[in-house]
């Protein structure tokens, strides 16, 4: 190991003695990041009072897309060819496939996660808390489209097969579900770590915009970094050996649901990128906001 690393591997060896003083560690995390859960609304308090920040403070593109019907057009189903769509409009639609894919799988994981004052243990509270966070997430993606003036878009849900995938994915007992469901957190990071970087060479003539979306996008990052740790934490030796046999094909199988993305990034990449990951390349400023398991710290 490296002398100047700082973090191990998130696939890394624990012991079932750490699992649990983590989870206690990240409960306390995410009530203090958080906030208080409005189970209602689908919402936490400190996470509302953020997206309130960004409301009351509008930016928006300086330009609208150059053909904004095309946008709205193929965002929940490509219906134009790839090559004759600009790459702005490329990506926000990639954007929006990924968060509805989300959106869909959190809809349906809410309805299985006991409500908070029906649960039974540490693990499904921080289950709920964590659903609660997605749910805000699509709330940020709502500002990504509206800041180039994109206010019309609607979240919808998928077809038949795939809600039935994702309602039966949110059934499945632990053993068989938590290592397919810490690859999804996973590459859910390494897409918005890719995404950050188009926003430099794609957003590059609309500054003020591109530096909002990163605001928008670092807001999602810093659960998404806790997410994946907090998933890790659920999967014992032999599911963690699991998990890196199948960040491969269902980097694959997703993103093959998203065509834009064959534009836009390098799935080989963005795998490698998986596979490899140690939180040493994450942005000290996240991380700090953010949290790790214990046993991914170098001591």
């Amino acid at each position: 190991m490296e002398l100047n690393k700082k973090y191990r591997s998130i696939f890394s060896p624990t012991t079932a003695e750490d699992r649990r003083r983590n989870f206690e560690n990240y409960w306390g995390f995410t009530t203090r990041h958080g906030g208080d859960l409005l189970e209602e609304d689908k919402d936490l308090t400190e996470k509302r009072a953020r997206l309130g920040y960004f409301k009351d403070n509008p930016v928006r593109s300086r330009q609208p897309l150059c053909e904004p019907s095309a946008f709205y057009r193929n965002y929940k189903k490509l219906t134009d060819p790839l090559e004759a769509l600009d790459r702005k409009t490329l990506l926000l639609t990639c954007i929006y496939k990924f968060a509805r894919h989300e959106w869909v799988g959190i809809q349906a994981a809410w309805e299985v996660i006991p409500a908070m004052a029906k649960t039974k243990n540490l693990t499904q509270r921080i289950s709920r808390m964590h659903l609660a966070e997605e749910f805000c997430h699509a709330r940020l993606f709502n500002e990504m489209f509206r800041t180039f003036h994109l206010d019309a878009v609607e979240w919808e849900p998928l077809g038949w097969a795939q809600r039935w995938f994702y309602q039966f994915f949110a059934r499945l007992p632990g053993e068989l579900m938590n290592a397919p469901a810490f690859v999804t957190e996973l590459m859910g990071l390494t897409f918005y770590h890719h995404l950050e970087n188009a926003f430099d060479t794609i957003l590059a003539d609309e500054p003020q915009a591109r530096d909002r979306l990163r605001e928008l996008l670092h807001e999602i990052m810093v659960d998404e970094l806790a997410h994946v740790g907090q998933r890790r934490n659920f999967i014992g030796p032999i599911g963690i050996r699991i998990a890196r046999l199948i960040v491969r094909p269902m980097y694959r199988l997703f993103f093959r649901d998203l065509p834009e993305s064959r534009l836009l990034f390098d799935l080989e990449a963005m795998i490698a990128e998986g596979l490899a990951f140690d939180y040493n390349a994450v942005r000290p400023a996240l991380l700090e906001r953010s949290w790790v398991p214990s046993y991914c710290r170098v001591r």
